[in-house]
Parts: C-alpha cells; sequence; structure tokens
C-alpha cells in the first residue's frame, strides 16, 4: 500500500496545530483560566450551537468512525436504527435529568449522590466513573494509531505522543472552552473528512446508481428485524430499545456530557444543546453508515481481510482510504485529521471531566485551599491524566486484540451501574444509602460477569462459532444464554439490576421518608403523570363536546 505524502503529513500537521492555537488562545485570553469556575465551566457563558457539536464530538470516537463503517460493510444497513434510541436517549435528559442538575447548581454530576443519599454515595460514583474513564482514555487514543501504522505506515507511538502531547497541553492551558471551541473545530474535519471518502469511493464504485445496485444486490440494505430474541446482535429492538439505556448513561449522567449542560448561560440553553444533538448525531451516524456501502460497493465481497491484505476489520476503512484515494493528494491526510479529530474530542473531554471530579469530589471536600491554587491544582491534574492516557495506550498495546474488544466492553458495562444509581435516587424517593451502594455493587458485579464470561465464551475453540445475526434456530440456554445476550442490552441489564436490587435492600432496611429527602432531588414521576392524564383528558373532552361531536344516522 501506497504511503502518505507531504501533502497528506501537511494536513495532518495542521489538524494539531491548529487544535493546539485554539487551546492557546483560551489560556492567554479573557480570565486566562484563572479560576476553577472558568476552567471547569467557562464560566457558565457557553452557548448552544457550539455546546452541541461538542456533545455530539465528545462520544463520536475514533473507534466509532472506524468500526461503524466495517459494521456496515459486513453486517448491512441493520445498524442504522441505533438512530431510533437518539430521540427518547436525548428527550428525557433534557426534561428530566438537565433541568434537576442545573437547578441544583452542581459543579460535578456526582454531587448529587452525596444530596440524595450521603458522601459514601457519592464517593462510590465518582471512582467508578474514574474506572471508566481511564479504562477508554487508553483504548481511545490507541486504536486509531494501531489502524493508522498497520495501514499507513505512520509511526504508531508517534502518533500516540502526538495525539496525546497535543491534547494535553489545549486541555490543561485552555480548558473547558478550549475543549469545546476544538470540538467545534474538529467536528467541522470529522464530517469534511468523511464526505470527501464517501464522494470518490462513490466515484470509483461507478457512480451513485451502479454504487445503490451492487449494495442492494449484496444484500446490504437490511430491512426492521422485529426479532424479539435479546440474544440476537443487532435487531431493531436491541438497536432502538437497548441503545435507549446507553443513550442515557452517555449523555444523562456521565460527567464528560454534564459539565457542558452546567457552562451554559441559562437552563434553556443547556435544554435546546441537547435537542440539536439530535441532528448531529444522524449527521454522523448517517455519513459512517454511507461510508460502509461506499465500501462494500468498491470490494463487494472481496474483502481485503479475506484477502489477508489486513490483519483485523478495525483497519478496513483505513485501507480503503489509502486504497481508493491514492491518486488525490491530501485526501488520505484528510480523512486521518478527521480520524484523530474525533480521537482528540474524545479524550480532551475525558481529561476535563477527569480533573474535575477528582478535585471537586476527592480533594476539596477535604482539603481547603485558595482559588489560585485550586485552579493550578485542576491543571496538573488535566496534565497528570495526560500522561495515565499515554501510559494506558502502552498497557493497551501489550493486550492481544480481544483484550482490546474486552476493554471496550467495560467503557459500556460500567455506564449501566452509574445511570441505575443515578435512576434509583430521581425516580425512587424511597430508596436509601444502603441500597444505592448495594445496588450499584451488584450492578458492577452483574456487569462484570456477563460481559466477560460473553467474552470468554466467544473466544475460539474446537467449536465453530456461528455468525452473530445467524437464522440458527438453537437458543443457548441456561448461563449460555445470558453469556448471548446482546451487548446493546447491558446497560439495561445493569441499570435495572442496581434499580431492583436498591430498592429491595432500601425496604429491608427501612425506606427513606419523604421528609428526609433533599428538596429538588426527586424527579415528581406521580405529579407529572397526574398532569399529563388531566390534559388528556381535558384535550379528550374538548373533542366530543357537542358541537364537535358528529352524529350519525
Amino acid at each position: 500500500m501506497p504511503y502518505f505524502t507531504i501533502i497528506d503529513y501537511v494536513i495532518f500537521a495542521l489538524l494539531l496545530v491548529a487544535s493546539m492555537a485554539i487551546g492557546l488562545y483560551y489560556a492567554f485570553t479573557g480570565g486566562r483560566q484563572s479560576t476553577t469556575q472558568e476552567f471547569m465551566y467557562a464560566d457558565r457563558s457557553m452557548k448552544c450551537l457550539p455546546l452541541s457539536l461538542s456533545l455530539m464530538a465528545t462520544f463520536q470516537s475514533a473507534v466509532a468512525i472506524i468500526g461503524t463503517p466495517a459494521e456496515v460493510y459486513a453486517n448491512g444497513t441493520q445498524y442504522w436504527f441505533i438512530g431510533c434510541c437518539y430521540i427518547l436517549g436525548l428527550l428525557i435528559p433534557a426534561h428530566i435529568f438537565i433541568p434537576m442538575f442545573y437547578r441544583l447548581h452542581l459543579t460535578s454530576v456526582y454531587q448529587y449522590l452525596e444530596l440524595r443519599f450521603c458522601k459514601a454515595v457519592r464517593i462510590c460514583g465518582t471512582v467508578t466513573f474514574i474506572f471508566q474513564m481511564v479504562i477508554y482514555m487508553g483504548v481511545g487514543i490507541y486504536t486509531p494509531a494501531l489502524a493508522l501504522n498497520a495501514v499507513t505506515g505512520f509511526h504508531l507511538w508517534g502518533a500516540v505522543l502526538a495525539t496525546g502531547l497535543v491534547c494535553t497541553l489545549y486541555t490543561a492551558l485552555g480548558g473547558l472552552k478550549a475543549v469545546v471551541w476544538t470540538d467545534v473545530f474538529q467536528t467541522v474535519v470529522m464530517f469534511t473528512g468523511q464526505l470527501a471518502v464517501i464522494i470518490v469511493g462513490v466515484h470509483q464504485a461507478g457512480g451513485l446508481s451502479d454504487a445503490w445496485v451492487k449494495v442492494r444486490d449484496g444484500g446490504r440494505i437490511s430491512g426492521i428485524d422485529l426479532n424479539p430474541d435479546p440474544t440476537v446482535r443487532h435487531t431493531f429492538w436491541t438497536l432502538g430499545v437497548g441503545g435507549v439505556f446507553l443513550m442515557l448513561s452517555l449523555y444523562g449522567v456521565n460527567q464528560a456530557q454534564v459539565q457542558r449542560y452546567l457552562s451554559s448561560r441559562t437552563e434553556k440553553e443547556a435544554v435546546m444543546s441537547c435537542y440539536m444533538v439530535f441532528p448531529c448525531l444522524q449527521v454522523a451516524l448517517m455519513l459512517s453508515c454511507l461510508m460502509g456501502l461506499v465500501m462494500y460497493a468498491c470490494y463487494g465481497n472481496n474483502s481485503p481481510l479475506e484477502q489477508q491484505y489486513i490483519t483485523s476489520k478495525d483497519q478496513m476503512v483505513l485501507y480503503f482510504v489509502m486504497d481508493m484515494l491514492q491518486n488525490f493528494p491530501g485526501l488520505p491526510g484528510l480523512f486521518v485529521a478527521c480520524l484523530f479529530s474525533a480521537s482528540l474530542s474524545t479524550i480532551s473531554s475525558a481529561f476535563n471531566s477527569l480533573a474535575t471530579v477528582t478535585m471537586v469530589d476527592l480533594i476539596k471536600p477535604h482539603y481547603s485551599m485558595t482559588e489560585a491554587r485550586a485552579t493550578l491544582l485542576s491543571k496538573m491534574l488535566a496534565l497528570s491524566y495526560g500522561i495515565i492516557c499515554v501510559a494506558m495506550a502502552y498497557v493497551v498495546h501489550l493486550m492481544n486484540s480481544s483484550v482490546l474488544q474486552a476493554a471496550l466492553s467495560i467503557f459500556g458495562m460500567v455506564g449501566g451501574p452509574l445511570l441505575g444509581l443515578f435512576c434509583l435516587g430521581i425516580f425512587f424517593p424511597c430508596a436509601n444509602s444502603i441500597g444505592a451502594v448495594t445496588g450499584l455493587a451488584a450492578g458492577l458485579v452483574m456487569a462484570f460477569w456477563v460481559g466477560i464470561g460473553g467474552f470468554l465464551s466467544r473466544m475460539p475453540s474446537s467449536v465453530q462459532v456461528l455468525p452473530f445475526n445467524s437464522t440458527n434456530t438453537v437458543r443457548p440456554a441456561g448461563l449460555n444464554g445470558l453469556y448471548s445476550l446482546s451487548y446493546m442490552w447491558y446497560s439495561a441489564l445493569n441499570s435495572s439490576t442496581v434499580v431492583l436490587i436498591g430498592l429491595i435492600i432500601s425496604f429491608m432496611t427501612g425506606p427513606t421518608k419523604g421528609d428526609d429527602v433533599a428538596s429538588g432531588t426527586v424527579y415528581p414521576v406521580m405529579r407529572t403523570a397526574q398532569s399529563l392524564l388531566h390534559k388528556l383528558v381535558k384535550l379528550s373532552a374538548c373533542c366530543t363536546s357537542p358541537e364537535h361531536t358528529v352524529r350519525w344516522s
């Protein structure tokens, strides 16, 4: 395969320089990040448009840009139905989580757990989040660098160190303002890079009509699969319903996202930013899926993986870019810039949120310090997490690819129990602190039991393993049935476990009385339901009034 040209290297370098320049700009302008309020929450002055793009970019990671096209190439467009879960996955945070957190004037989302339960629950939530994000940081920075190295010859640790260093510096120097505005810039680069690859790929496939015929005849246009079997990897139910819980864990209670909501100028703008994420996510999903279809239109069933040109499906997208765009100098560099933009936006958000929760939840409650010292320490924490990120990338390097997949699964598994913990506090006034801690522990045990058990059960063996979406009628039984659960149901299973166990333990140890619940920490489910029912009855009465009644003879 041809390697990068000078133009490609220049375009990739410009991405890093521009990102660094944005960080330096916010480090030396305005308040110069001299207070924790400015460093962590951008002085609560952000508008909804840049926030919405940043919210989207945070979890539109390089892993998704590499993985989604490869998934569509191999299994068709069934994965596209995950877009259905975006509706409830964003409406619920917009109308329940965001208003509650904003009105409580939180600086860390885990402060809510102390207000609702106790300090021990807050610390448990914080430590769980730190564990989740530290693991994902290494994976998020190493995966694109590995694929780039394998396909283009770009130096592996050069890519890791360049990404880690630039990201660490602009996050530590420019604070949340730098993170948000670099996310905006990187989102534009992401969309531009993907769109350029799609346009050129369609041209290489013979035009739009020829490309459509190839993907249609190849069976890559999937209909709605209404199979209710939860062990089937991707169906409408696993993606459209199971995905709602995954979305809630990401956009409802994750510190990296909540921190952006809380940096809004007003509660209304915070809610609007959540609404505006919806079209952004749909565009990102569409571009990734279209890229997978274009890849199939160009290669058909002659997969580069089966031809042994590459060793992993994670290298498919970059192989396609280098193969199809070799006669277009600069476009491979543009796509690599797109790929690393996704990685930078994810990692910088992780640094900023980790520094915030470490400072607010673990250090400030125990040590009194001046504002200047607290700000300096916050910047040092962001810098330290950058070093940890590179170290985690080296740990991931020592693992084989199957363990890499396990690390990605851990990131998804930990989000479910945290979602369950917040839901237990927000929707169930009777839940107590003992129930919360026990429920979180039970949810984490369930997450790792099912997740790791499923991973081990899919390890290569002498028994032939059928494809994930096989039409085989033999269903796994017993523990194998649990281990075969689609990964899209992990968040739902784990959060439900937290709520169920938490409620049982709370009733066994004495439920919390209504007077003991801090004001504003519980969502009024019954009052909201009654209000909605009253509006429906009023609407029904209006529709059946005499002047609107149709008489039948």
